[in-house]
């Protein structure tokens, strides 16, 4: 019998902290290249191509969380999924695969017409809104909408195959998603080098992404459907994939409707500050939240380890256990955060002048202030990892109510109140600290150390 979650020790830990260096080395390579090479201007629609591919993710509606938390449920040996909650069980439970194929059978179809959705969407009204954009655009049109074209390639594509990502997730190969992001990760580097020298723009950018992609998912497919498991599966009757979206459906569509909060909330600026500020401005905001991702995602590879883990702590309800991982991974996190934040306030705009950069980072009182509220933003995002492990998703409202009061402040702010690119950081900044920046850290402290 294949095994069931896979161990997560210090080698995996070892592992994801390698796989997240070489992402943070790979996108410090390439930056440089991109800011010496392109125009301003040209920075500015790459950040809005970063913002659409985000959009576009969306409207996986929270079913690949979802999907990754359930199949690490039935590795632990869960007979059954449930709407909400998660039905116990004990360390010696088989696998169900006839419930694992049937998973995978749902999956495939969810996406199939996810990809169909996407495609059809970013043809029209994707194309249209583009198109509006290339308007104030002096650089060349025809190379920016050859890549626009390729970067409709790339999300459907992603979409199509995005339940890869679920299952090697939820079966907890922690390493080798890691070895997989650094192979890929450095055949986009490698790539896009050369294309960007010679000459292609944009479209050196979204070819390499869109290679890199491929390689990624045929690498994913090899890792899970090994002989072994494909053999298992053989064996087995599926049970009803509809039966199984019913039961899923419930929590990831209020994943979903968190996810369209947390969108509006950290990406909603670039869009709507894309029709008040001029492209120079957008591409300064775009490369210092592009930094800010970086660091946010370096001070949780902790927690991103340990999630199949804390799904399974779930299903066999070990609370003590729990409460050891949410105190390492939050210690780690906000070590890595505050360190990292202090040299880029003192070093970032050090190392942009020494590549030349065309482009800066935004003012230092800007910086500061965008720091606090992703410090923010993350730490309470960490929190609802701990809660969404037990399929509960009680934050979907708040955060639905979060990203429109941002997407509101944002009009205002840019509007009327003419604050230009402080409206960008205020608006997201002010709606979380009226409720999430605090409400999850505390229901998980009173809930892992009251039972």
């Amino acid at each position: 019998m294949a095994e069931k979650v896979e161990h997560i020790g210090k080698r995996e830990i070892a592992w994801s902290y390698i796989g997240t260096a070489f992402m943070i080395g790979a996108g410090v390579i390439l930056l440089p290249f991109i800011l010496h090479k392109m125009p301003q201007e040209t920075v500015g629609i790459w950040n809005i191509f970063q913002t659409i591919t985000a959009l576009v993710l969306l409207l996986d509606f929270g079913f690949r969380p979802t999907f990754a938390r359930n199949i690490s449920y039935i590795f632990s040996g869960v007979k059954n999924l449930q709407k909400e909650g998660v039905a116990h069980t004990t360390a010696d439970a088989e696998v169900n695969y006839s419930l694992l194929k049937g998973t995978i059978v749902a999956m495939r179809r969810f996406y199939r017409w996810i990809a169909i959705s996407v495609f059809a969407i970013l043809v029209t009204a994707g194309t249209a809104y583009f198109w509006y954009i290339l308007q104030k655009y002096s650089g060349d049109r025809q190379d920016a909408m050859i890549a626009w074209i390729l970067l409709i390639a790339i999300n459907c594509y992603n979409l199509y195959t995005f339940y890869y990502d679920a299952l090697l997730t939820g079966k907890g190969y922690v390493k080798r998603i890691q070895q997989i992001n650094i192979i890929s990760q450095a055949v986009y580097i490698g790539l896009a080098i050369g294309l960007i020298y010679a000459g292609l723009g944009l479209i050196a950018i979204v070819c390499s992404q869109l290679l890199s992609t491929i390689i990624r998912r045929w690498m994913a497919y090899r890792t899970f459907f090994k002989p072994e498991m494909q053999a298992l599966l053989e064996e087995v009757t599926p049970q009803d994939h509809k039966d199984i979206l019913k039961a899923i459906s419930p929590n990831a569509i209020k994943i979903g409707l968190t996810y369209l909060g947390a969108f509006l909330i950290t990406r909603s600026a670039m869009l709507v500050g894309s029709a008040y500020l001029t492209l120079e401005q957008i591409a300064s905001y775009g490369i210092t939240i592009q930094v800010m991702d970086v660091l946010s995602r370096c001070s949780q590879v902790l927690y991103i380890a340990y999630t199949p883990r804390l799904a399974q702590c779930r299903a066999e309800n070990d609370i003590p256990q729990l409460r050891r991982y949410y105190i390492l991974c939050k210690a780690t996190y906000i070590g890595i955060f505050l360190l990292g934040g202090v040299l880029w306030i003192f070093f970032g705009d050090w190392a942009l002048r020494l590549i030349r950069s065309n482009t800066m980072f935004l003012a230092t009182p800007m910086l500061l202030l965008a720091l606090i509220a992703g410090f923010l933003e993350s730490n309470h995002a960490l929190s609802a990892g701990f809660i969404m492990a037990d399929n509960r998703i009680p934050f979907f409202i708040p955060s639905l109510v979060s990203g429109a009061a941002t997407f509101i402040l944002l009009w205002v702010f840019l509007g009327p109140c003419h604050l230009g690119v402080w409206a960008l950081i205020l608006a997201p900044g002010i709606a979380q600290l009226a409720y999430q920046n605090w409400k999850w850290p505390s229901v998980v402290i009173k809930e892992l150390w009251r039972k």
